[in-house]
């Protein structure tokens, strides 16, 4: 056997053998975790289309337009460089090795070379963002911020040795033979290397080719093993990660709803996740993907804000633990469903995650606003990873802040988290000018609607005006619509993004017997957070209803013709995005369209908007918890829409409303800045318009 044979074969064999034994390692460690059916179900569709945007498309990380592109073609070199992997391996047999069929086509050569010189360049690129921006694991400001940025410049310095060595022996195969290397000129990059390596003579270009072979594939086996354990392991698991998140898209609907029949809850039962091994094998293999890129901290509204809240600390504090765990993981299956949506505990008694792992106040800082979700390029979902180590706090050990118990406890006994009670749920129709059905029995025939007006919009008062616009506007355009008034409660969402399931799912199934008795099929609600529960959430709970947003309702009658604004109005207007309009139900441009149609309103967009903007405060339960800690998120959002010098500041959700016009108030701007519904601003243009006419 040539030496280079038993050379090569044995770099190999060892590489395989030692990454082959981690990967078996991690496989066993993530599928220690519990089930989760939902997500090898469905059609195989979305997982395909997802394949080609975001993995061989790249398409959250072009978002980021110069390290994007250098990923795209790093990525799209090491995929395309398979071809010459094969050829080196060929070539250790036979230095006539070509791939079957295609091995001799001048245009593969000239895609080697091409993939080969734009990684190299990538490279460059990477490195200059690097020395530049000199991330660091100490700066906060620093996305690389707790990132293991140590092995950063290895891997850089691995890859281009890739490339270079290939470029290398490709070369020297060109003044060795040429009939070794037939992709003529096409291969140009190796060609000039050939050039470079020619004055050397054939004898020593025949050794080159030889040496820079061997080292090529050392490197490459090298590389292998350097990955798998290290955080580049993304390189392999992240389209898998990819293939199972949730579609269209990760965020709405929170992912689990465990049943909570209380009836058959034991001791041992456990709601929530408490350790490690109580995630599903899914959330494991988020926690194993997280590439340390820092994408979902920078655009977070609590670490933006000094919370100690960082969503890629969080996943790297979960990832930590699941390995220092594994030896418990791996010994016995220490959790197991009970039936019962809960989980038997384990017999040992290791430390729980919160907060040994993480701090209650990184914990209960999360607006569940969206924004990791939306930037991760390989798809990891910390909310519902939150929201479940919220659940286990909440109903397993009563920790949670102390102000949130009043809100649980308004919610349960009032249906509100005011705790103002039904009898005041109706009081805002009474400054109408027309009458508004309020339901008794059933829905009358004549009535398209149900308006879910939610509590904010019920009883703040401010919100409540957003609320009496939009009703004017339905009716002005001959929309009919009908009211629960006392019978309507809170949807729960507060309850269940603070972590109380139980509650939630209370409140959830009481509503939907009550709409499901008033006959309710079509629903408009203002909120969007009770929109997002009613027709995402519900669901999972039996109800099933068409939902519609009343900005996507004001949307329609104006383009329909049935509601004309006014041409009184004149001024700049931001919208604010709501979280759980936008990011999480993609309703973006529905808004705008309504701003757009108002003569003299001019629409001034903020630097963080639609897909990337920034949460008002609210999310999360966050409306009803203390703010103690570094900026408050409200005033960060404020003062972004006052700086694009806009005379209103215009949203479509009540909580957004109140922590905006507090922020406004709070920077005595409120003789300069208005915060508006989209309703008001529509009705202050026909109030104008009217004004001029009758003048």
């Amino acid at each position: 056997m040539p030496v280079r044979i038993a050379i090569g074969m044995a770099v190999t064999v060892i590489a395989f053998a030692i990454a082959g034994r981690r990967f078996h390692w991690l496989s066993r460690l993530i599928r220690s975790g519990q089930p989760a059916p939902n997500r090898t179900r469905g059609s195989i569709i979305p997982k395909a289309e997802a394949e080609l945007t975001e993995v061989a498309g790249q398409k959250k990380l072009l978002q980021w337009t110069v390290p994007g592109l250098a990923h795209f073609f790093t990525m799209w070199g090491f995929t395309i460089l398979l071809l010459t992997i094969i050829e080196a391996y060929g070539d250790l047999f036979n230095r006539y090795f070509h791939i079957p069929l295609i091995g001799t086509w001048s245009w593969i050569g000239f895609v080697e070379d091409f993939f080969t010189v734009a990684v190299l360049a990538a490279l460059v690129v990477f490195a200059v963002i690097r020395l530049k921006n000199a991330p660091s694991r100490e700066e906060r400001k620093s996305r690389f911020y707790g990132s293991h940025t140590g092995g950063a410049w290895l891997i850089l310095v691995m890859i281009a040795s890739v490339m270079i060595t290939l470029l290398l022996y490709r070369g020297a195969q060109v003044n060795t033979d040429p009939t070794q290397f037939p992709y003529n000129d096409w291969a140009f990059a190796s060609h000039l290397v050939a050039q470079a390596l020619h004055p050397l003579g054939s004898g020593v270009n025949s050794v080159l080719a030889t040496v820079f072979l061997i080292l090529n594939i050392a490197v490459i086996t090298g590389f292998l093993v350097f990955v798998s354990y290290s955080k580049h392991l993304h390189i392999f698991i992240a389209p898998i990660n990819v293939a199972f998140s949730r579609r269209p898209r990760a965020l709405g609907a929170l992912d689990k709803t465990p049943d909570m029949d209380m009836e058959n809850v034991s001791e041992d039962t456990v709601f929530g996740v408490g350790l490690v091994e109580q995630f599903t094998w899914k959330q494991m293999l988020d926690f194993a993907t997280c590439t340390e890129c820092g994408r979902c901290q920078s655009a977070c509204p609590a670490w933006n804000t000094e919370k100690p809240l960082s969503p890629k600390l969080v996943i790297m504090g979960l990832r930590d633990n699941m390995f220092s765990s594994s030896s418990r993981l791996l010994a016995k299956p220490v959790v197991a469903a009970d039936g019962s949506g809960g989980q038997t505990a384990s017999a040992e008694d290791p430390q729980t995650l919160v907060p040994f792992t993480i701090d209650p106040d990184v914990l209960w800082s999360c607006t569940t606003c969206g924004a990791c979700v939306e930037e991760c390029p390989v798809d990891i979902e910390h909310i519902d990873a939150i929201v479940d180590m919220r659940r286990y706090e909440v109903l397993m050990e009563s920790r949670f802040p102390s102000e949130a118990g009043l809100m649980l406890r308004n919610i349960e006994n009032q249906g509100d988290p005011w705790g103002l009670g039904q009898s005041k749920r109706a009081e805002w129709i009474e400054s109408l000018d027309f009458e508004v059905p309020v339901v008794t029995g059933t829905i009358p025939d004549d009535v398209e609607y149900l308006y879910w007006v939610g509590c904010a919009g019920a009883l703040d008062e401010r919100a409540r005006k957003g609320v009496q616009a939009t009703a004017r506007m339905l009716h002005r355009a001959g929309v009919t619509f009908a009211i629960l008034g006392p019978k309507e409660s809170c949807t729960g969402d507060p309850a269940r993004r603070l972590g109380n399931e139980y509650l939630y799912q209370e409140q959830g199934k009481a509503n939907i017997a009550t709409l499901t008795a008033a006959g309710a099929k079509k629903i408009i609600a203002t909120c969007p957070h009770c929109f997002n529960s009613i027709k995402n959430e519900y669901p999972a709970l039996g109800g099933d209803f068409e939902v519609i947003h009343h900005a996507e309702l004001l949307s329609h009658l104006m383009a329909s013709g049935k509601l004309v604004a006014g041409d009184g109005y004149s001024g700049k207007v931001t919208y604010h995005d709501p979280c759980y309009l936008g990011r999480h139900n993609r309703i973006f441009d529905q808004p705008r369209s309504v701003i757009d149609a108002i003569p003299g309103a001019e629409q001034i967009e903020m630097k963080r908007c639609r897909e990337r903007g920034f949460c008002c405060g609210a999310g999360g339960a966050r409306m009803w918890l203390e703010e103690n800690i570094g900026t408050r998120v409200n005033m960060d959002r404020t003062a972004e829409a006052i700086g694009t010098g806009a005379d209103v500041v215009s949203t479509a959700c009540p909580y957004c409303m109140i922590m905006l016009d507090d922020a406004v108030r709070a920077n005595a701007k409120e003789d300069e800045v208005r915060v508006l519904d989209l309703s008001q601003l529509l009705e202050e243009s026909l109030l104008a318009g009217a004004a001029e006419e009758g003048g």
